[in-house]
């Protein structure tokens, strides 16, 4: 005897196909390979977004000198960015002085923006350092900025293991290159 399975409640969150079928979520066309910083690797999405690249297309929401900031394709919640170096470095000895100055001015700045537009009431930022840790890209050193609510573990992760993102990326890249523009 099995359940209706009509009375379940669908959320559709299309990017999340690539995740869960272990390829791209967008395979209709392939993309040119950008010009890759020196060191840089084509099959790193954080080197092609270091990369002079479009932006937009590749999530990144602040280029800067020694750092970039893009947003989550598959994010726990609302507004979850990841901070890198530009160069492809995957230990925290091989960042520069430079670039660790400035992933930590960025992750600053983005915390400020996120609680702006966002109205969160907390963080939780961090780094999975080497695959053994949890680390999605082993390869590219990156930090989590993950926006937190009061309140926000819900039902839905603990119950039903589906995670609610109420925002669009397109719509969160707009914001905050709208803020970081200042135009906000």
């Amino acid at each position: 005897m099995g359940t209706d399975p009509s009375i379940y409640q669908r959320l559709w969150a299309p990017w999340r196909h690539g995740y869960v079928s272990g390829g791209s979520a967008e395979t209709e066309k392939p993309r040119p390979t950008p010009n890759l910083l020196a060191g840089g690797d084509a099959d790193c999405f954080l080197c092609i977004g270091a990369a002079d690249s479009d932006m937009r297309e590749n999530l990144v929401v602040h280029r800067g000198p020694h750092a970039l900031t893009v947003l989550n394709r598959f994010p726990y919640n609302n507004g979850h960015l990841l901070v890198a170096p530009l160069r492809h470095v995957a230990r925290l000895d091989q960042a520069s002085h430079d670039e660790s100055l400035a992933i930590h001015d960025t992750i600053t700045e983005m915390t400020g923006h996120l609680e702006s537009i966002l109205r969160c009431d907390g963080f939780n930022v961090g780094l999975n350092l080497g695959r053994a840790a949890g680390a999605g890209v082993p390869g590219h050193l990156h930090w989590h900025i993950v926006p937190r609510w009061t309140g926000d573990h819900n039902f839905m992760p603990t119950v039903a293991a589906t995670r609610t993102i109420p925002q669009s990326l397109d719509a969160l890249w707009e914001l905050l290159t709208a803020a970081l523009n200042g135009s906000s």
